[in-house]
């Protein structure tokens, strides 16, 4: 971490900067959207200001108090400040791998913090604004403690989302009390909390809002605020501000300095943002009130995510607002959506996803995650974590454009000029290169004056892929045979730009990659070097010699990519708790691939386990199917209780009795499915091959539970859930031997290790030599089930077109918000389906059958497939309202076969092709000939 620098004092006369990022929970391991919501961030804007030769002070620490870190001790069985100690140390060693440069990175559990949030809290108590009162609070009886509110989740009174936190619903963004909630739960063990009275201390909002709203107005305009900031300030202001508890029944935090209160501890929210002021403290503790209590001389900028903006533009000021002192308080918010992690959220529990720890272990340089991050930042919208993105980007943004250049420039001085810089001599096209230099340098210093990093980053590489065509056009590999004093001209000059372009990218891409290319130019670090400049000039003097060229990024192969994926998709080991290591030195990139990938090739995606059938039963809405319940050893006891719900195709196969008790194999890894109102959750295997399909058998000491695999190749457990297809490429290496044994890969025996240690083969009966495996639910009754449930749905076409309006509104907003902020490139392209996706599927949770579910993957990909080729979505929309018209209205088996085949015409095969849309308007007509 390059941090903990000699405290900069503040100077008179000059511009004065305290940059902070919100303090991370220390309870966990920070993902990749932690980092980039704040620390890195912040960082990025605090390097720049310093390239600029602006007083700043970035500081950051861990956010150490409260019920959060309670639980977690208590799950790892250790004291909260032993947990404190052990995250702050992963925490910090992240951050420094990252490159990031703190001032001082703290600690919210410092002495420092207890001190000046017990003096805040005294002043504002003096001035009349702390209210006494009582709560009503909810108190976990299994637990045995009152819940805090981000313990408690229950549905929002005003929005009805139904997984709302106790102290602020994320959908709508209101401001609760957990005992506002309807049927809140505890989000520890899920039981229903139960009310209990306490007294505590409350900050009275509601007087001092005129005082807040007179700030809001002055300061938003002043630190121009984005519109998101403001909007929600504003609508916490509009529904009117209420007195704020900010005490806790809790023994880790702040203890409360007033008679009667001293068992309870301040609230997080209003002891964390002092979090900002004490870790100041820790670092200048003779000084700190220069930079926090002289709102005239210092600019205070704050990075955070969006779901923080409230308690950074409501709650913190208040408490500072209410004691009547002077304080440096917010000028400008830079606030981030989410960046999730291909198709889900990141889970540390689920090991999906990269976290902090994760990304050196990959041998992936620190600059080009850096890299990657800062171009994918979500700033005006949720963004994704591709690792087919993060491989093109570096390939193409990073190794083709900026290191080729890098690399070319000074390839060449040293290869053809002794590594010396000659004079540079200007040409016209000299001239016209250097106005576009200064034109996307001046272009970079706006866009960072007014934090809008992401385009500062974009006019940086512009400024390279110019340098490029510089280079390409004047071809000095060329003029060095006929011309060589115009040959050492270009390269010469093309060397101050590397260097320009090193100190424009150093704040994207660390002291690491800077001093790197320092190295390469022959130029130890100084601030000359590494100044950003108004304009272009020569830095690197005739007769200078440079350094030795090296490869600044190498290549990421698909082999590379394809492993990493598959790394990150679930069920890592979690090397983060008490006891385990934390962050261990990294092999390369192609080290690491080659043991991913060989785990990946020689590894079975099947989650097969030995199951019992507990329950089984006739299903009253299909002549074909059985329901019921299968123990995989999930539970304590075993027992239906315990059991996967289950659907199963086989009454003509076997007879009720013939299944009760029975031990199958069970497939535990496939998307749950609604099949005649029974959502299946586990699916019984069978051996099949022409007319016969048989269960496949187990031995009889084999246990629930138990994991089906083979002694040599291991089940690569993941957390990702497999749809039809994703079991049908999985289930491939499978085959029945002759012996009517089954194997894996046509050498590898499936069997059950038993606890015994002995292995007991599966068996496939008489199922002959070849049979494949398959999941027990035939085509007949799928189609009839999934038909049956489809026609239930009469609501959906109202449902369908509210959404095709709410899209269609959300295109026109989008675009005038992006022209607002100056996007000028801003168009319906640029919308990306990603939110259409998102509305798409939270439509589609409201129904049962699967038929819906993949008729909106049709869509969604018509669409896709249309947005490309400019057309409008009107083109699609009426398409996909045909087919469910036509699934809806019909009666017959057959004809419903007959869309769905039209479907897959329209989707898979003709798109857009006059034959299919007459096929459709056959269908909307109804006319099914």
């Amino acid at each position: 971490m390059a941090g903990d620098t000699a405290a900069p004092r503040v100077k008179a006369g000059e511009r004065n900067v305290l940059v902070t990022s919100a303090l991370p929970y220390v309870n966990n391991v920070p993902h990749l959207g932690n980092l980039i919501g704040a620390v890195l961030s912040a960082d990025v804007y605090a390097r720049y200001l310093r390239q600029r030769g602006v007083n700043c002070v970035y500081v950051c620490g861990t956010d150490e108090y409260g019920t959060a870190t309670e639980t977690k001790a208590q799950q790892e069985g250790v004291t909260p400040s032993e947990i404190c100690d052990h995250y702050f140390k992963i925490h910090s060693e992240i951050y420094e791998w990252f490159d990031i440069s703190f001032d001082h990175f703290g600690r919210t559990s410092k002495p420092y913090q207890t001190q000046i949030v017990q003096d805040i809290f005294r002043q504002v108590n003096e001035k009349g604004m702390i209210q006494k009162g009582e709560l009503e609070q909810l108190f976990c009886e299994r637990d045995k403690r009152f819940l805090a509110d981000r313990f408690v989740r229950g549905t929002c009174p005003q929005c009805t989302y139904e997984d709302a936190r106790g102290d602020q619903c994320e959908h709508c963004g209101r401001m609760l009390n957990p005992s506002e909630l309807i049927r809140p739960k505890c989000s520890t063990c899920g039981s229903e909390p139960v009310s209990r009275t306490s007294k505590h201390l409350f900050l009275d909002l509601t007087t001092i809002q005129s005082r807040l709203e007179r700030w809001v107005e002055e300061t938003s305009k002043r630190g121009d605020w984005n519109s998101n900031c403001i909007a929600m300030t504003q609508s916490w202001l509009r529904d009117g501000l209420k007195p704020r508890c900010i005490t806790r029944d809790l023994k880790w935090g702040v203890p409360v300095p007033l008679e009667g209160y001293t068992d309870k501890v301040f609230y997080v929210w209003f002891d964390a943002p002092i979090g900002y002021i004490s870790i100041t403290a820790e670092l200048m503790p003779e000084h700190w009130k220069e930079w926090w209590q002289n709102p005239r001389n210092v600019e205070l900028v704050q990075f955070m995510g969006k779901d923080n903006v409230p308690f950074h533009t409501i709650v913190f000021p208040s408490a500072l607002l209410a004691t009547e002192q002077e304080w440096t308080m917010v000028h400008h918010l830079s606030t981030t959506e989410y960046l999730n992690y291909e198709s889900g959220k990141f889970s540390k529990s689920k090991g999906v996803g990269v976290f902090g720890n994760d990304a050196k272990n990959t041998g992936i340089g620190v600059e080009v995650w850096r890299y990657y991050l800062m171009s994918n930042r979500p700033e005006g919208a949720d963004s994704v974590f591709l690792w087919s993105d993060f491989q093109a980007k570096n390939n193409t943004e990073l190794l083709n454009n900026v290191g080729n250049f890098c690399n070319r420039a000074i390839t060449f001085v040293s290869k053809f000029f002794d590594g010396e810089i000659s004079a540079v001599s200007l040409s016209s096209e000299d001239e016209r290169f250097l106005e576009q230099v200064n034109e996307a340098l001046n272009a970079y210093i706006k866009a960072f004056d007014k934090v809008q990093l992401k385009s500062a980053l974009r006019h940086a590489m512009t400024l390279s892929s110019h340098a490029n065509t510089y280079m390409q056009h004047n071809e000095p590999w060329k003029h060095v045979k006929v011309d060589k004093p115009r040959a050492a001209s270009v390269v010469s000059l093309s060397c101050n730009v590397v260097l320009l372009l090193n100190a424009l990218l150093e704040p994207f891409l660390g002291t690491r990659f800077s001093n790197k290319v320092l190295g390469m130019l022959g130029l130890s670090r100084d601030a000359r070097y590494t100044r950003i400049p108004d304009t272009f000039s020569l830095m690197l003097e005739t007769g200078h010699k440079i350094g030795s060229p090296e490869l600044l990024f190498s290549t990421i192969d698909d082999k590379t990519v394809a492993a990493l994926k598959l790394k990150f998709a679930g069920a890592q080991d979690d090397s983060t708790r008490i006891g385990h290591l934390n962050i261990t030195d990294a092999g390369s990139v192609g080290a690491a691939a080659a043991a991913a990938a060989a785990k990946a090739e020689g590894a079975f995606q099947l989650d097969l386990r030995v199951g019992r059938i507990v329950e089984v039963r006739e299903s009253a809405d299909s002549d074909k199917l059985y329901v019921g319940k299968v123990d995989v050893g999930e539970g304590e006891s075993g027992g239906a209780n315990a059991a996967r719900n289950f659907v199963a195709g086989l009454r003509d196969l076997y007879k009720l009795e013939e299944l009760q008790g029975r031990t199958v194999v069970v497939v535990c890894n496939l998307q749950p499915v609604q099949l005649g109102g029974i959502e299946s959750q586990a699916m019984l295997l069978t051996a099949e091959k022409k007319k016969s399909c048989v269960l496949l058998e187990v031995a009889p000491e084999c246990k629930p539970g138990d994991q089906v695999a083979t002694m040599a190749v291991p089940y690569l457990r993941s957390a990702l859930l497999l749809d039809r297809k994703g079991f049908q490429n999985a289930s491939k290496p499978f085959r029945v031997g002759a012996s009517g044994k089954v194997f894996f890969q046509k050498e590898f025996e499936l069997g059950v290790l038993g606890a015994d240690g002995a292995f007991h083969p599966i068996s496939a009966g008489d199922v002959g030599e070849g049979g494949k495996l398959n999941f027990t639910l035939g085509a007949h009754a799928r189609m009839t089930t999934v038909l049956r449930a489809v026609r239930q749905r009469l609501t959906f076409l109202e449902r369908l077109q509210d959404f095709h309006c709410r899209f269609r509104r959300q295109v026109f907003v989008k675009i005038i918000v992006d022209l607002d902020h100056g996007c000028v490139d801003a168009s319906p392209k640029a919308l990306h389906l990603h939110k259409m996706e998102k509305a798409v599927w939270r439509i589609a949770s409201h129904f049962d059958s699967q038929i819906l579910f993949t008729s909106f993957e049709h869509f969604v990909a018509a669409a896709n497939h249309t947005w490309r080729r400019s057309a409008h979505l009107d083109v699609v929309f009426p398409d996909f309202l045909a087919i469910i018209h036509g699934v809806e209205c019909s009666h017959l088996v057959d004809t419903h076969r007959r869309h769905l085949k039209n479907v897959c015409n329209l989707i898979h095969g003709s798109q857009g092709k006059p034959s299919s849309a007459l096929s459709l308007r056959k269908i909307e007509r109804g006319n099914h000939g």
